[in-house]
């Protein structure tokens, strides 16, 4: 057998001048060299040289493709190009998604002899259940982290779409974090908590005297997220005459203030999310079909809670961990058992309702199946009946007070939809109350 050609001293030498992480290897996976930032990212020392490459990264005995993974180098070696992948890692921080870049490097004959590897590390993505941001393992959640890793760091506009409670806001945060306008602000729009004369004022901003109570100048949320990324939520709910106005600043980048005649360019990246099917709202007329087009240029699904069911207990664990900080409160088997039988209608957001509940049900150490609704471990069972509302509130649901809605919340026995249907508000409106309460 011929032996594998020793890389050129020259190309180790470049690899430690780079600030990422990154690795030599042969075809046989074999890590040949490894520069300062991998080696400080992996916590292994000198030991790395002649290891295998998903020894490291992943403390697997075969290669990915052969552990149920992608592998960069197999599929190189099939496409003779680079490849790029997301993989969960090991490193000195624990768990986290890396973007892998791997690149051939031919020998004089031709042929593939080396590879390079470069890893990136994915902001707010981790495979650890005691870390904040986007939580996972399940290929679907893995194959949604991909696209986030593809188009991050490009200004292409984002369309995000999944059921409600999906973690859409989370995505769109780490797009930004990834992105190169990471330093600059996120700004998030609750479009359905805008009625149609407030949001060309929230939007663009409006001038003094402009209208009836505009007692000063105010710059719009465009103006406020320049430089970084506008993140509208719920983009569906956006009244006709305003979805002209929005296509108007995504397709000349320019806007103006209400009540002003100068022209404001735009520097933003638009992230857009919705639970509603668009192409359904577009064929019925309520979605101009031209903004579709201009807001689906980089569409991306996010699973579903019950197709990523393997997920469940590393959710859990990190959900109990931020429902109840000071208590560290573990699942029983059984209460386990039940979480992961149940379809989640109300997804990740729903998962976390049902801890928090359970944790103020909860007087130990350890989460039991007694603890948890009815209704979660009977499946056949009918959820019990809502308690009529007892509202010493208005009668426009918008002007409940924060006063008011505690109390409600306290004694509400409904999920978190029904109350915002009986109040009037949109889901996500009624769940940033919530926060804004805590």
């Amino acid at each position: 057998m011929t032996a594998t050609p020793q890389p050129l001293p020259e190309l180790v030498s470049f690899l430690e001048t780079l600030p990422e992480p990154h690795i030599l290897c042969d075809r046989s996976y074999r890590i040949l060299a490894a520069n300062a930032a991998y080696r400080a990212n992996c916590g292994a020392g000198a030991d790395l040289i002649g290891r295998k490459c998903f020894e490291v990264s992943h403390r697997y005995p075969v290669p990915c493709d052969q552990a149920g993974e992608s592998c960069p180098l197999a599929r190189s070696l099939v496409s003779g190009q680079r490849e790029r992948v997301v993989h969960l890692h090991h490193t000195s921080t624990g768990e986290s998604y890396e973007n892998i870049e791997l690149s051939p490097i031919r020998g004089s004959d031709g042929e593939i002899t080396w590879f390079i590897e470069k890893l990136e590390p994915l902001p707010g993505a981790r495979g650890l259940a005691g870390s904040q941001g986007l939580l996972g393992r399940a290929p679907a959640f893995r194959h949604m982290l991909e696209l986030v890793a593809r188009v991050a760091p490009s200004d292409a506009t984002v369309l995000l779409q999944g059921e409600s409670g999906t973690g859409k806001e989370l995505v769109a945060q780490a797009i930004h974090e990834a992105s190169r306008r990471s330093a600059r602000p996120f700004v998030a729009v609750d479009c359905s908590g805008l009625t149609e004369t407030l949001f060309e004022s929230e939007l663009f901003g409006h001038e003094r005297g402009a209208f009836t109570g505009a007692s000063a100048r105010k710059i719009g949320l465009v103006e406020a997220a320049s430089g970084g990324t506008l993140f509208l939520d719920e983009l569906g709910d956006i009244p006709l005459p305003m979805q002209v106005k929005l296509l108007r600043l995504l397709e000349t980048g320019t806007y103006r203030r209400v009540g002003s005649t100068e022209l404001i360019r735009a520097d933003i990246r638009l992230i857009s999310a919705t639970h509603q099917p668009l192409k359904a709202l577009v064929a019925q007329g309520r979605f101009r079909q031209d903004l579709f087009y201009r807001v689906n240029a980089f569409p991306i699904c996010l699973p579903a809670l019950r197709e990523r069911p393997d997920d469940i207990p590393l959710l859990a664990e990190a959900l109990l961990g931020r429902v109840a900080p000071e208590r560290k409160l573990k699942l029983a088997a059984d209460a386990l058992a039940c979480l992961q039988a149940y379809d989640y209608p109300g997804n990740v957001r729903e998962l976390r309702n049902i801890l928090e509940r359970a944790s103020l049900m909860c007087d130990g150490d350890t989460v039991q199946r007694r603890h948890l609704p009815e209704e979660l471990c009977e499946p056949g069972r009918p959820p019990a009946a809502a308690a009529p509302l007892r509202r010493a509130a208005p009668d426009t649901p918008r002007e409940l007070s924060d006063t008011e809605l505690a109390s409600l919340l306290r004694s509400y026995r409904g999920s978190r939809k029904a109350l915002a249907a009986e109040l009037g508000l949109s889901e996500r409106t009624l769940y940033r109350r919530i926060k804004a309460l805590s």
